[in-house]
């Protein structure tokens, strides 16, 4: 993969960071970005009520870095995924002039970086217009040996959602609620954009804390998912075979169980869904789809039909 090795016109990119209690980790993610190839023209991190030190390590680098700001939040006890982690993100992007930048992240803040990966995400977008929202993949060291969190290719990493801020502004901005970051891509597709992620040497990144285990434990991650998922407007036969996929990821069998168990009792509990019947419906064709052809010629298909949607409205 080849790119110019420095910053053009059109490449002002600005990072929205929500973060709480990240002491073991933020220093890697500072340090990996401020050695980016091309760096953030503004980086805004959200302080969601640290009570580890992640406040200071914070401050100490906004003061020696004049394009790093520090927004702080007072802290509500505990940490809160989907709805806080979005609001504390809206509220940063809110702080900004918006018009200002070509592009927007939502970047995490335990993550640990390759040097390049802002300037060849911006390269491929440049090369592809309707590409709205992209990252590479994450992987997380264990005992065996880096492992990939198996994030398909046709969404963008949560932890670092890579956005032109006109897709961002198509689509409505981020769902405050459990699966806003599948949402988002499936309304990239409603809408005609595509959304990617790629698993190239100088994409891959590493989840320092890996996905699910945020909030207490791998089981209340897994599921918290499947919660998700049944807010998103899931189907069940859908639904079952991502828990089967899941059952062979770590944490094996026990995981995907997690997930079958958290969708399951949304349903029992007769949950609240995501409101948007347009998107459901779109999503469940979407999904048998994916069960019938497989997801990349589903993903395929969705994106060849909404070609012309997204040219009579962007050129």
């Amino acid at each position: 993969m080849s790119a110019p090795a420095t910053a053009g016109v059109g490449r002002r990119y600005c990072l929205v960071s929500p973060c709480r209690n990240e002491v073991k980790y933020v220093r890697t993610t500072l340090d990996t970005v401020i050695a980016q190839s091309v760096r953030p023209a503004r980086w805004v991190i959200v302080d969601d009520g640290s009570t580890d030190g992640t406040s200071a390590i914070l401050e100490d680098y906004a003061r020696r870095h004049p394009w790093i700001s520090v927004i702080r939040r007072e802290d509500r006890g505990r940490r809160v995924l989907g709805s806080g982690v979005i609001e504390a993100f809206d509220e940063g992007w809110s702080s900004v002039d918006q018009t200002a930048f070509d592009y927007v992240a939502k970047l995490d803040m335990d993550l640990r970086l390759p040097p390049r990966y802002f300037e060849l995400l911006m390269c491929r977008m440049e090369e592809q217009p309707r590409l709205g929202t992209a990252s590479g993949k994450a992987w997380f060291s264990s005992a065996r040996g880096p492992v990939s969190e198996k994030l398909g290719d046709e969404n963008s990493a949560g932890m670092t959602k890579f956005y032109r801020v006109e897709c961002l502004r198509d689509i409505g901005g981020f769902v405050p609620a459990l699966m806003w970051d599948g949402i988002d891509g499936h309304r990239c597709r409603m809408r005609g954009w595509i959304a990617a992620s790629w698993n190239d040497p100088e994409l891959r990144f590493e989840h320092l804390r890996p996905m699910g285990t945020s909030d207490r434990s791998w089981w209340i991650g897994r599921v918290r998912h499947g919660t998700g998922q049944h807010f998103m407007g899931t189907g069940v036969v859908y639904l079952l075979v991502s828990a089967l996929y899941r059952a062979t990821r770590p944490p094996r069998v026990l995981g995907g169980v997690a997930i079958f168990w958290g969708y399951w009792r949304g349903v029992l509990r007769r949950a609240p869904r995501y409101p948007d019947m347009e998107f459901r419906r779109f999503l469940r064709r979407y999904q048998r789809m994916c069960l019938l052809h497989g997801k990349a010629a589903a993903t395929d298909r969705v994106q060849r039909e909404r070609a012309t949607m997204w040219a009579s409205r962007w050129t």
